[in-house]
């Protein structure tokens, strides 16, 4: 076992557990950890735009992003403030307080870019990197706490079937591409990866449907079908692959191989979490979509 693996195993036997209990606590603790995530990504995706010259408002879209964690939890039917009638006058003004924000950013490209230092990008990029790396994690948020509240197995496990299906589907692709070789899937942004291992990798995906519907969702008390499941693991299967293509689009551009090397063994946030960005909305529309857990 080579050294990069010994630290993606090492990272991952206390990242896992550790991330286990955040999300059973649920709440603020979950909110904040959000938070700090879509702060870092949101910092990685500015440095891979500096590398271009695009020189974003970092602090405005760093905060901004950090808040849309809590934001999604005040926003949640079973957050700890839902029902304060305070709270739900600030969340049904929450398009005021976007377009406010909109045109603050736009007071401060007036302030501090001229026009020779591409506001244009500088606006376009900060007002991404929020959405990118700070809106599509707070999905995260929203699942675990559209039905229950804090300390829930059931809750836990809505938010790890969606984690558990990539990891699994990234998993099996990389060793079946391996294993099978053959045509390349996008050659020009991500020449390791082959249509073979994106096949495995869907069918890996598929297979942790059938565990979560007569193993881990009955004991916790969710209700959920295995075929909405299997609905479910595709689509995130398959989004979740182009997730991983569009990050490494990006860092093709900008010519690096990670966006950071914060996390030992799997290079920056925005490396580990590229797959869940897409299947993090999508588990949220489908749970709402086939009423799961009921």
């Amino acid at each position: 076992m080579d050294s990069n693996m010994v630290r993606r195993v090492a990272f991952a036997a206390v990242a896992i557990p550790l991330a286990l209990g955040i999300v059973w606590l649920g709440g603020w603790a979950l909110a904040l950890t959000v938070s700090l995530v879509s702060a870092l990504g949101t910092r990685e995706f500015y440095d891979l735009a500096l590398k271009q010259g695009i020189d974003a408002a970092r602090r405005v879209g760093i905060v901004t992003a950090a808040l849309c964690g809590p934001f999604a939890l005040l926003a949640s039917p079973r957050g700890p403030l839902a029902g304060v009638a305070s709270i739900d006058v600030l969340i049904s003004w929450w398009p005021y307080l976007g377009a406010l924000w909109i045109l603050g950013l736009l007071v401060w490209a007036l302030a501090r870019r001229a026009p020779t230092e591409r506001p244009l990008e500088a606006v376009a990029v900060t007002t991404f990197g929020v959405l990118y790396a700070g809106a599509l994690p707070a999905f995260l948020v929203a699942i675990r706490h559209a039905v229950f509240g804090g300390q829930s197995w059931a809750g836990t496990w809505l938010v790890f079937f969606p984690m558990v299906v990539i990891w699994v589907c990234d998993s099996a692709a990389m060793s079946g591409g391996r294993a099978i070789g053959g045509a390349k899937l996008a050659p020009t942004i991500s020449p390791g990866k082959t249509r073979s291992g994106s096949t495995v990798g869907v069918i890996g995906g598929l297979l942790v449907a059938p565990i979560f519907a007569y193993l881990v969702f009955p004991r916790a008390g969710v209700s959920a079908n295995v075929a909405s499941l299997l609905v479910i693991a595709a689509l995130i299967s398959v989004l979740g692959q182009l997730g991983d293509l569009a990050e490494s689009l990006f860092k093709r551009e900008v010519g690096v191989k990670d966006s950071s090397t914060i996390i030992p063994g799997h290079g920056g946030v925005l490396d580990r979490f590229d797959s869940l960005y897409f299947a993090l909305p999508i588990a949220a529309f489908c749970y709402t979509f086939f009423e799961i857990p009921g």
